[in-house]
């Protein structure tokens, strides 16, 4: 049988894992990072009528540019912020990990660099190396934050093309502040023109406000967001990010034809169009998140503050045997292979009371 080692892949390729995470049958999955709750009837009927619209006309290309949902997706994030954003400076993608793609596809490649301070979002490397962009992994402090002086010197070190900034960060859920991304966008604007991109995936979770406003006056930086998870969307493959005019332009220059497919954007639509009720969701996680939170920490159970929808706990000594003491009782949580922690998604009140019941359980045990 054929290996992959067998096979002309690129060097930087080899000996590297896919991303992915188990997906077991189990009654509690709480690894993934996803929105518990389904969307609702009205908004399905929504979506139903919107595709169907877009089915009428399957035999055309969908728009190309994708004009009215980056539109709308402008007005979700002025109106979500308070700070306005224009469709110009907003584009979208299949997923926000595509949009990541696509800019390192235009601003990293061969020759060049991406620096992440780790652990973080691990498709950062991952899409680096899958476009020829040599990784560079930089420094966080034991509480996972990132020190400003240690980030400083290895931007000044490395040199690099492109800089990720994970806010609130994946998987400890700490958050990044404002004064923090500025003192790295100006080390690095120092050095050379980098582009500084701010992963605000969860950020709709976070107690503190978006970065967006960044963006102003800074040409060289971006925030990326994605519909996966304070929409409930996951299974929709939306992401998008927010930047300068010319930002948008350049990675169209990488973009494949018509990449956004007609049924995608209807979708989308259709979700923007019930924001209120979704964040009325987001507002339950929140709260359920700090309430296991504050469970956990009153069982012994040190944790790292969550300004997302999951929370990093631990610190165990063996982290594999805690992992499968939760699976056994049917509650999957995800290993990330940060040493001795855990990471457990925010699921719905009774997902949290079996995963609280089960850390009980497994505490005793070890």
């Amino acid at each position: 049988m054929t290996r992959i080692d067998d096979l002309p892949v690129r060097d930087e390729l080899r000996g590297q894992s896919p991303y992915g995470a188990p997906q077991l049958d189990v009654p509690v999955r709480l690894n993934t990072n996803e929105n518990p709750y389904p969307l609702p009837e009205p908004l399905v009927a929504r979506i139903a009528e919107r595709v169907a619209e877009a089915a009428r006309h399957l035999n055309r290309y969908p728009d190309r540019d994708a004009v009215e949902l980056r539109d709308r997706l402008a007005a979700y994030l002025t109106d979500t912020t308070g700070h306005a954003v224009t469709g110009a400076q907003v584009w979208a993608a299949n997923g926000s990990n595509e949009v990541l793609q696509q800019l390192l596809q235009t601003f990293g490649g061969p020759g060049r660099s991406a620096l992440g301070f780790e652990p973080s979002y691990s498709m950062h490397a991952l899409i680096s190396r899958g476009t020829g962009t040599r990784w560079i992994s930089g420094p966080r402090r034991d509480d996972f934050t990132i020190d400003v002086a240690a980030a400083e010197r290895a931007v000044a070190e490395h040199r690099p093309d492109v800089v990720f900034i994970c806010s609130p960060n994946n998987p400890t859920g700490t958050a990044v502040s404002a004064e923090t991304v500025l003192a790295l966008h100006d080390a690095a604007q120092a050095v050379r023109p980098t582009m500084v991109v701010v992963d605000e995936a969860y950020v709709e979770f976070s107690h503190h406000a978006s970065l967006l406003p960044l963006i102003d006056g800074r040409p060289h930086l971006v925030i990326s967001r994605t519909m996966s998870k304070a929409f409930g969307a996951a299974g929709l493959r939306l992401g998008y990010l927010a930047a300068d005019p010319a930002v948008v332009d350049a990675v169209q220059l990488v973009r494949l034809p018509y990449h956004l497919s007609a049924v995608t954007q209807a979708t989308a639509l259709a979700c923007l169009e019930h924001t209120e009720t979704l964040l009325g969701y987001v507002a339950q996680l929140k709260a359920e998140r700090d309430r296991v939170v504050a469970a956990l920490r009153a069982e012994g159970v040190e944790v790292v503050d969550s300004d997302a929808n999951f929370i990093q706990f631990g610190r165990f000594d063996d982290t594999h045997a805690v992992w499968q003491a939760l699976l056994d009782r049917g509650v999957l949580v995800r290993d990330n292979g940060v040493p001795g922690w855990l990471r457990v998604t925010a699921g719905t009140p009774a997902e949290n009371d079996a995963f609280l019941g089960a850390v009980r359980t497994a505490l005793k045990q070890n």
